[in-house]
């Protein structure tokens, strides 16, 4: 018997037809014996509607009420949900995140987990209960509600699987793995059987959506095997869960000697960027923090940074990307803040993408930055800044080029499978 979370996302959610059919891939692990708990979000699209109610509403809206409204779409899946199992005689209820209490800071809309208070939860899944748990959400400080971010709810599962200390974490999605690149883009793209934790960190980090980064990263912290599998397979049919037809996201440890299997991992994009250059920012010290100090007391997630030469006056510009859904916050952060940073004026560039390649084989091997640059070069790609990590290589570039970008590294690292599909 194994106790095991699984989380289903949006598309595995929308509607009652695909609940049902999540329900009886829940049933199929309870009658195997396994304690389970279940990490839902909302329906496909539904939190986007309730986000652009909120922008309707106002475009600088209060981030708690936020948070009242785009929670409420977790927890009717959530309700449906255990409707479901019960209909299908499963014993089931549905947890929300202020009854177990998943506690977390008061950084609402992107609010960080604390602690999960799981003696109840862990005695209700003991007794043959599947607990079913809206994921994205929580209760901050003041009991209000929080949420915890974009594809919060991998975070909410890891998190959850981590508390209980389950035997693994189970990410149900509309893709049955991690690929070397989005096959939509490359039909010759393949699937991976197991990614290390770092390289998955990497890939999620720079725009890969099969996981969201700081579930990644929380997995990896608390050394929790995560396994990322399709939800639209036909639960009567597909291979069991943990014969592992998925991708398994684990520690270095156990690769073993597999860390030596290729040089690159993966090419992710991201269009979700922002260029922001403030020109004519006084050159001295203290006049880059008085920029990122404002930003990082909004919560905003600063990336590829570039501070140019200085113009022989006294003054330089910084260039830097960040969230495009955080562009117009950053803006009004950095407008409020002018007096102190002293800047010229604010140019910003919504069209813009981030390509990375990723993979532990660069610890070991030179070239990779030379051959991705080379590769671009040669099909007129422009790179507009660039950022490294000690498995990543990160370029921003056009974002019209982004997939002929992508094509030509996979390409160029040899990653096609030598079959399409």
């Amino acid at each position: 018997m194994a106790r095991i979370v699984m989380k289903f996302g949006g598309t595995s959610m929308a509607g009652t037809e695909r609940i049902r059919s999540v329900a009886q891939r829940v049933k199929r692990e309870v009658d195997a014996g396994n304690e389970v708990a279940v990490v839902v979000s909302a329906m496909a699209g539904e939190t986007d509607r309730l986000v652009n109610f909120c922008r309707e509403a106002s475009p600088l809206h209060d981030p708690r009420e936020y948070d009242v409204v785009v929670a409420a779409g977790e927890q009717v899946t959530s309700g449906l949900l255990a409707i479901a199992l019960q209909a299908l005689g499963v014993k089931a209820r549905s947890w929300l995140g202020w009854q177990m209490p998943i506690r977390t800071d008061d950084a609402h809309a992107k609010a960080r987990i604390e602690d999960i208070d799981t003696a109840a939860l862990r005695e209700a899944m003991a007794g043959g209960e599947v607990a079913v748990i809206p994921g994205f959400q929580g209760m901050g400080p003041g009991n209000r509600i929080s949420t915890l971010g974009r594809g919060g709810s991998d975070t909410s599962a890891v998190a959850v699987a981590a508390a209980v200390k389950a035997d693994r974490c189970d990410i149900y999605t509309d893709v049955d793995g991690v690929y070397t690149t989005d096959p939509r883009i490359v039909p010759r793209a393949r699937k991976l059987k197991r990614v290390t934790y770092e390289e998955m960190l990497e890939l999620a980090s720079v725009g890969a959506k099969v996981l969201q980064t700081r579930s990644v990263g929380l997995a990896m912290k608390e050394g929790v095997r995560v396994q990322v599998l399709s939800s639209f397979d036909d639960p009567a049919d597909a291979p069991a869960a943990d014969t592992l037809p998925g991708t398994m996201i684990v520690g270095d440890a156990e690769l073993g000697d597999d860390m030596e299997r290729q040089l690159i991992t993966g090419i992710a994009h991201d269009k979700n960027e922002a260029k922001i250059t403030l020109t004519n920012v006084p050159d001295k010290p203290g006049a880059v923090a008085n920029i990122f100090t404002p930003l990082a007391d909004g919560s905003i997630n600063v990336d590829m940074i570039i501070q140019n030469i200085s113009h022989g006056t006294g003054s330089t510009d910084v260039t830097f990307t960040v969230p495009a859904s955080d562009l117009a916050r950053s803006l009004d952060l950095l407008d409020k803040a002018k007096g102190d940073i002293g800047y010229g004026e604010i140019v910003h560039d919504t069209r813009v993408a981030k390509i990375s390649v990723v993979g532990v084989g660069m610890r070991s091997h030179a070239g990779v930055a030379s051959a991705m640059f080379t590769a671009l070069a040669q099909r007129g790609i422009n790179i507009q800044a660039i950022t490294t990590s000690e498995i990543k290589v990160s370029v921003l570039i056009h974002e019209d080029e982004t997939e002929l970008a992508v094509r030509v590294l996979h390409t160029a690292y040899g990653l096609d499978a030598e079959e399409a599909g």
